[in-house]
């Protein structure tokens, strides 16, 4: 029996969508990552990228266990001294509620070209509106 290759051709990527309320961020990101990979597909190959768009609404009111909104802290280095900002979770929240879901699905990912690639794939939006409609999304199955 031969191993099958999938081939860049031969990949048919798909549109899901994720509804972010309420879900805890960590499980919501593996899910995520996951899809955007293809490690979700029988068909999945490390060195191919074979995943799917992936687009999360209403990550604003996603899930933070425990006092993680208060003592979370994102860190932002500009390369300059004393360049480095800090921020909580709940400051992120309130300014920037996408950047939750990116970074968390970003440390998922490998460290490399093909996870760079692999993150313009995802779209995240804080309202419950996306402008994805005529891609005809379907909804990710979560299993948590």
């Amino acid at each position: 029996m031969k191993t099958f290759m999938p081939k860049e051709a031969d990949i048919k990527r798909e549109w899901l969508v994720v509804d972010a309320t309420d879900k805890p961020a960590g499980r919501l990101a593996v899910v995520i990552a996951d899809a955007l990979r293809g490690r979700d597909k029988p068909t999945y190959t490390p060195h191919v990228d074979t995943g799917a768009f992936v687009v999360v609404v209403n990550c604003e009111k996603i899930k933070l266990t425990g006092n993680k909104d208060s003592k979370k802290i994102y860190q932002d280095y500009t390369g300059y001294s004393s360049g480095l900002n800090e921020t909580t979770a709940k400051e992120v929240r309130e300014k920037h509620p996408e950047r939750i879901i990116t970074q968390a699905v970003k440390g998922m990912l490998p460290a490399n070209r093909q996870s760079r690639q692999t993150m313009t794939r995802l779209k995240v939006y804080a309202g419950a509106e996306h402008p994805h409609a005529a891609q005809q999304v379907k909804e990710l199955a979560l299993n948590f």
